[in-house]
């Protein structure tokens, strides 16, 4: 059944109306469709409730503060720590009265094991990621952590079936050696694919003995064929991708995704949400050179479209900044996966 969703940060500061708003449009989906509703995230309230604090406050026995540069590990718990995981709590409350009584997937996102390298800093030193054993350990203890984060998420909705996405915008950067060090002099060395699988594989692995259901490992905001390959091998069910960012050919690689038994979770293009175009369109995008590549129009019944509230890139700033936009946005995806999914049955 063709799926709907929500990932990226929501506008303002009122969890609980955003959190009612989201299990509320996400679950009023026409036949045919599938809701998965989401936990919100709401970065307006602070540093401490951006995705990249809300992931790092999941590491265990590795405590995170906020530096010159922004988030790094730190000697011990502290301030800021606190304040992530006091947010963190605050919306887990808000998320237990929305949700009460409800039965069904629930969307929970990540920064994954080498985004969250790229972007934290050592105590003393450049990224995380200029370190290989400590990038291994920020991995290890990033899986070790998702057993309470899936605790916490069922002791508020019991009924929940966990959905996870481990979102790598920056993978595309770890694998080419792009990143700047701390310097801006030179760049940091790109990691072997083979590594960026085995770390990916270390969460994805957690997360099923945690478990999680389905796990999305999703690439972001841009195509990149080679982190492409890195997520397939994650061992995630599924795989996600900016529907935007895929030009020609490429769609020959997802084709091997589909035709290997992957699902994909597809974000929809923003920049259309306030031109003319409408459902119909945006489903255009999708099944024409879905089925250009061979793909029967059937299997998009196991698709996932959902609303990208961010540039799908390493700093998730808003790209949706009102609420009303966002709920706009929530309504067209559900029209397009209803499209989608008469197209499949079709098909």
């Amino acid at each position: 059944m063709t799926g709907v969703s929500l990932l990226g940060p929501w506008p303002g500061e009122r969890v609980l109306e955003a959190q009612t708003t989201v299990l509320g449009e996400l679950t009023a989906v026409p036949e045919g469709v599938r809701g998965l509703p989401s936990a919100v995230q709401l970065p307006a309230r602070g540093p401490w409730a951006t995705s990249v604090a809300r992931t790092a406050a999941l590491l265990t026995d590795m405590p995170v503060e906020i530096g010159t540069h922004g988030w790094k590990l730190a000697d011990r718990p502290g301030f800021d720590l606190e304040r992530t995981s006091s947010l963190l709590r605050e919306d887990l409350d808000a998320l237990a009265i929305a949700g009460h009584g409800y039965q069904g997937p629930l969307v929970v996102s990540v920064r994954g094991p080498w985004t969250l390298s790229a972007i934290l800093y050592l105590a003393r030193g450049d990224r995380v990621l200029s370190d290989a054993g400590a990038a291994r350990d920020v991995a290890a203890s990033l899986a070790d952590g998702l057993g309470g984060l899936m605790a916490s998420l069922r002791t508020a909705v019991p009924g929940a079936r966990p959905v996870l996405v481990v979102r790598e915008p920056m993978l595309p950067d770890v694998l080419s050696g792009t990143l700047a060090t701390f310097s801006g002099h030179g760049r940091l060395p790109a990691v072997p694919l083979d590594d960026a699988a085995a770390a990916l594989r270390e969460v994805v692995d957690a997360a099923r003995a945690a478990g999680v259901g389905e796990v999305v490992a999703h690439g972001g905001g841009r195509f990149a064929s080679r982190a492409l390959q890195a997520l397939a091998r994650s061992g995630a069910e599924s795989v996600g991708i900016a529907a935007g960012a895929v030009r020609g050919p490429q769609w020959e690689q997802v084709a091997a995704l589909v035709e290997d038994g992957r699902r994909m979770w597809l974000g929809l293009p923003q920049d259309r949400w306030k031109r003319p175009a409408g459902p119909q369109q945006v489903a255009d995008l999708i099944t024409r050179p879905w089925t250009a590549v061979g793909l029967p129009a059937r299997s998009l019944e196991d698709v996932v479209v959902h609303v990208e509230t961010s540039g799908g890139l390493g700093g998730g700033d808003l790209l949706l900044s009102d609420t009303r936009d966002v709920r706009h946005a929530i309504g067209t995806s559900v029209r397009v996966a209803g499209i989608l999914a008469e197209r499949a049955d079709a098909g």
